[in-house]
């Protein structure tokens, strides 16, 4: 009759403490126990899936209730041993505490320990997963756990140690149980395939070790599931790979290059061939993900033999990925890292799961127009010195090829400081020259050579033209912005084109608040009903509009009145330079009484407009 198969993770499961890997401090300290004959009423085993937690407790119950015990090397033939590898619960009894979590559970353990063992010297309770138990049955086990009968021993396997009570803590002697290294699985995993005569690879076992997590028992299982594919030939990585639904590495390579080169196409076309092999989209994800934290790994890391064990890269293939990894900087790795993460919790959440594995692919090989976060923190800080000391509006050429009419500053819009009055004066005697031209018709029809102003007598007039415009703006706030951040290019009948250093201040200028003032103020000022606003960054300004042009066809409404009344414009001159000065000395005065004074509401509510509603 044929012996019925046992599962490899139950055949190899350590029997002794010499067979328990990966934990050596706990097998020290165990084994020191025994020998000193200092055994505690109680121990508490934590630590990840697979790490030997039940199996530590049966090697301890084997220790202490052997015929040749208490004993580092149990017999394994007496009746206490035989029972405890066979799960016979006659001294040593194992309970399921997710299936066996309610007070009536602890209560008939209570009444079952006062029994003395059959065949050994201690009844010991293993109780795995304990931190499954209730509140209830945590507290009626309270004061049993801490003062047992004398040949009585509770051993407890939690993988959740912070979900036990404090009180239960405080009560058994802890163990924490760490993750077993990817050598000493992979060295256990060789001993037991040359034990079964599996013919593997120990690429393949490699990437075993670190699909396991640290767990022994997951190792074992997957050497066991994928022992049947070594009969005709050696099994792979590939073959591993493919057993996991991962992708494998040369693929996950091509991928990778694809992107580092921004070659949609292609990236586009292997996960279109990767997702018609079965791969699901989030296992795709989840792998590219994988795969880029190897990379961050590679790129930061000089020891080699450090990155064999924390990665799946391998001698074989470590030069092509080191490669691949310096295509790369450290943030642009975390960048496509996050977005992958992203596109995780996107496509699990989504009906169509491949039209976002599709955005995912397009998105993260086009990374170079990802905003990094350096120039992200290089922006913030110009940001912040612009705020802080404010920029000047920049006085661009204006083209002399064509002619410029000057404005004339209404009667009843005083310049606001000493230094745009003084730009005005150009202003006026120009409109002199006009005046004298009328009072004089025959020198006027004389020919007269032709003459282009002089390059910055145009930049004072386009200056003075745009001052005029924003002194028309009755929003303080608005007057403000376009006065700092705000260089006209146009302004003409047609389309009046205002440019600004970058995108956020045109974001900030498209606010309808600020756009309507601008145009109030043209209407009011130059007669041009629903004026053509336009606003672009100063780096879109047309190689052909290098110069700032003001067509003639343009003039403000006081110009043409002015005209028609020149016999009167020397006395308004006169009239405004007077206005001029009394509103100066009166605005000094207002001044020194307000030094003390800030009107906060109003600078506030300017601030607020300047920002579009918002405080900062």
């Amino acid at each position: 009759m044929e012996t019925k198969y046992i599962p490899l993770y139950r055949k190899y499961r350590p029997q002794t403490f010499h067979d328990l890997i990966g934990q050596e401090n706990i097998v020290h300290a165990l084994s020191n126990a025994i020998k000193l004959n200092r055994i505690a009423h109680a121990y508490l085993l934590c630590g990840p899936r697979g790490t030997g937690k039940t199996s530590s407790a049966r090697i301890l119950a084997k220790s202490l209730n052997c015929k040749e015990g208490p004993t580092l090397t149990p017999c394994g033939k007496c009746p206490a041993c035989l029972d405890i590898m066979n799960s016979i619960p006659v001294d040593v009894i194992e309970i399921d505490a997710a299936s066996n979590r309610s007070v009536e559970d602890t209560q008939a353990i209570i009444e079952k320990i006062q029994y003395v063992p059959v065949n050994g010297r201690y009844k010991i309770y293993i109780i795995d997963e304990v931190h499954m138990l209730s509140p209830t049955a945590f507290n009626s086990l309270l004061k049993t756990l801490e003062e047992p009968p004398e040949n009585v021993i509770f051993i407890l396997a939690t993988t959740e140690p912070h979900k036990v009570l404090d009180t239960i803590i405080s009560r058994c002697q802890r163990f924490d149980y760490r993750r077993i290294t990817t050598n000493d699985i992979v060295n256990r995993l060789e001993y037991i395939s040359q034990q079964e005569n599996i013919n593997i690879s120990k690429d393949a076992l490699y990437s075993i070790a670190k699909n396991s997590q640290g767990g022994m028992r997951d190792a074992l299982s997957f050497l066991d599931q994928i022992s049947v594919l070594g009969a005709n030939k050696e099994i792979s990585t590939d073959d591993v790979n493919e057993l996991l639904g991962k992708i494998s590495y040369d693929k996950l390579y091509e991928i990778g290059e694809c992107i580092a080169n921004s070659d949609c196409t292609k990236s586009v076309a292997l996960i279109d061939e990767v997702y018609a092999k079965g791969n699901e989209p989030v296992q795709l994800v989840n792998n590219l993900i994988q795969y880029f934290r190897d990379l961050m790994i590679i790129k930061n890391c000089s020891d080699k033999e450090l990155i064999y064990s924390l990665t799946q890269i391998n001698e074989i293939n470590y030069d092509k990925n080191k490669s691949l990894a310096d295509k790369f900087t450290v943030s642009e790795i975390i960048q496509i890292i996050d977005k992958l993460s992203y596109y995780t919790t996107q496509i699990k959440d989504t009906t169509n799961k491949y039209l976002w594995l599709e955005l995912c692919i397009i998105d993260i090989t086009n990374y170079k127009n990802l905003p990094s976060a350096e120039n992200l923190l290089k922006r913030i800080e110009a940001l912040e010195a612009q705020i802080s000391s404010g920029i000047p509006v920049s006085k661009q050429t204006v083209s002399a090829s064509q002619s410029v009419v000057k404005p004339v500053i209404p009667s009843d819009i005083k310049p606001e400081t000493p230094e745009i009055k003084r730009e005005l004066q150009p202003v006026q005697k120009q409109e002199q020259m006009q005046s004298s031209q009328k009072q004089n018709p025959q020198s006027a029809s004389q020919p007269q050579e032709i003459v282009k102003p002089a390059q910055s007598q145009v930049n004072n007039d386009l200056h003075n033209l745009w001052v005029s415009v924003l002194q028309s703006i009755s929003n303080n706030a608005a007057k403000a912005f376009y006065q700092q951040k705000a260089q006209p290019v146009e302004l003409s009948e047609k389309r009046i084109l205002i440019a600004f250093p970058n995108e956020m201040f045109v974001k900030m200028a498209e606010n309808k608040t600020k756009q309507q003032a601008l145009a109030d103020a043209v209407t009011s000022y130059l007669g041009i009903k629903n004026p053509n606003i336009q606003i672009i960054t100063t780096a879109d300004i047309p190689k052909d509009m290098v110069n700032i042009s003001t067509p003639s066809k343009i003039e403000p409404v006081e110009a043409v009145q002015q005209v028609k009344q020149s016999e009167e414009i020397t006395d308004i001159q006169k009239q405004e330079e007077e206005e001029y000065h009394a509103y100066v000395e009166a605005q000094n005065q207002e001044t020194q009484k307000n030094e003390k004074h800030i009107d906060t509401s109003s600078q506030a509510s300017m601030v607020k407009d300047l920002f579009d509603g918002k405080f900062i």
